[in-house]
């Protein structure tokens, strides 16, 4: 398994050996040896799924202290575009974001530290998103920013996205003092 650090610091996108034959395939999915080499120490504790079809849009989500929540995400079917956003203060690219494509085929996992906002588009009929938690999920600790906030200006590239009450109601970017 390949790690490759991404532009922001603590990205990183890991690219598996996919062993293919007549039968089918086999991959490693997650060896904590090879996490541990990418020097991501996260003992993930909670491990959730979700399936969105088409032009829906998750996120921007995150958990802040005492429960924050590093993950380590990747598709099992379909394709989606996943966003991570630098929640970090004293990070040089505090406010920025990465796009990044996962998909059945590639099988790529990313990693997603402590300090950033999490959300993707499924991009597919059916996109089943599977992600690794670093601690339980905490209603109290649980925040959202808004996924068409003006300051961060992703661009989802979406003219109707499907969006849950809490990703419509998400708080703008500049309205959140980060702990991170």
């Amino acid at each position: 398994m390949e790690a490759i650090n991404l532009e922001i610091e603590g990205l990183i996108l890991f690219k598996p050996v996919i062993y293919k034959d007549n039968r089918g395939y086999f991959l490693e999915t997650q060896r904590k040896s090879h996490l541990n080499e990418a020097e991501i120490t996260d003992d993930f504790v909670q491990e959730n799924e979700s399936l969105s079809i088409r032009n829906v849009i998750r996120g921007l989500h995150f958990q802040v202290p005492p429960h924050p929540q590093a993950k380590l995400v990747r598709v099992v079917k379909g394709k989606a575009i996943d966003v991570a956003v630098d929640l970090r203060k004293n990070s040089p690219t505090y406010g920025k974001y990465l796009m990044i494509e996962l998909n059945e085929t590639e099988k790529q996992s990313f990693y997603i530290p402590i300090g950033f906002a999490h959300g993707f588009i499924s991009l597919a009929d059916e996109t089943i998103l599977l992600y690794k938690c670093s601690d339980y999920y905490s209603k109290e600790c649980e925040k959202t920013i808004a996924w068409d906030d003006p300051t961060l200006n992703i661009p989802w590239n979406c003219k109707a996205p499907i969006l849950s009450d809490k990703d419509r109601n998400g708080i703008l970017f500049d309205d959140f003092n980060s702990p991170f």
